[in-house]
């Protein structure tokens, strides 16, 4: 069964959300990239390699939103990407931002579902350079 890994919050205000959840439920926020910007968020504790110490829970970033309109967006775990989206369009969703490299991580896609929800998709590799297109 495919499950969400990570979720993503979409903030008109990053700094403000960041403050918030720091203070609120003590995650951790670390910046991952400047351009655009972005914060990986440590829900729960790590080890020194920044691992997850119990399975409970997952993480997450944090982006400003293009649009200035909050949202969430779930992201799950797949064993392939590409039937994936086949299987999304075949199902009557739409692909949002088809699939790009993530270094280090695999490949994502974003899509919506029939009724608006907008999800990402992650086939996992760590073999995956930044020059890699499909």
């Amino acid at each position: 069964m495919n499950r969400p890994i990570h979720f993503e919050l979409n903030s008109p205000d990053p700094a403000r959300a960041q403050a918030f959840f720091e203070s609120v439920f003590g995650w951790q926020f670390r910046e991952w990239s400047t351009d655009p910007p972005y914060w990986i968020i440590t829900t729960n504790e790590t080890d020194a390699a920044g691992e997850p110490i119990d399975a409970q829970g997952i993480n997450g970033g944090l982006i400003k939103s293009r649009d200035d309109k909050a949202r969430t967006v779930n992201t799950i775990a797949v064993h392939s990407i590409d039937q994936t989206l086949r299987d999304v369009e075949g199902a009557g969703g739409e692909i949002v931002k088809g699939k790009m490299p993530i270094p280090g991580l695999g490949y994502l896609a974003f899509c919506k579902d029939p009724t608006g929800l907008i999800f990402g998709v992650v086939e996992e590799d760590a073999t995956v350079a930044a020059h890699e297109h499909d």
